[in-house]
């Protein structure tokens, strides 16, 4: 039925019960996953040497939790009798990101979970989900907490 599933995780606990169930669905349909961590390559509007400095900083610590999560999605996914991709992308929005991971990869499916904030929280980090719902032209399977 689906043939490729991407899985768009951030290293909580939620985005790993969509890994969970991700891979279920990849053994049962025989699909092949990707998981994608997005990285804000430039989150810093400094200038100067302290800027670059800081900037690579950021971006080794980013990658470093990148790598975390995505050697976590290769455990779980291993668990469950799957062999999954992963990558590394990279957005000003993390929405963004997810798409372009999406269209490279070829998929047709998105797996992702959704952290469920509410009201002023919301409001103020916004809804990676929702985003993604409203951009992406494949079927997107929520997962919460």
């Amino acid at each position: 039925m689906f043939k490729h599933i991407l899985v768009p995780v951030d290293g909580s606990a939620c985005s790993q019960l969509a890994v969970r169930k991700a891979a279920e669905l990849a053994k049962a349909f025989g699909s092949a996953m990707t998981a994608v961590y997005v990285v804000d390559p430039y989150p810093f509007t400094g200038v100067g040497a302290d800027f670059a400095y800081g900037q690579s900083q950021y971006l080794s610590a980013a990658t470093a939790e990148a790598n975390a999560s995505l050697d976590e999605v290769k455990k779980i996914a291993e668990e469950a009798g799957v062999v999954a991709t992963t990558a590394i992308g990279e957005g000003h929005a993390v929405h963004e990101g997810i798409v372009r991971a999406l269209e490279n990869a070829g998929a047709d499916l998105v797996v992702m979970g959704s952290h469920g904030r509410r009201g002023l929280e919301k409001l103020m980090l916004g809804s990676v989900t929702q985003r993604v719902l409203g951009a992406v032209r494949v079927p997107v399977l929520v997962v919460r907490e």
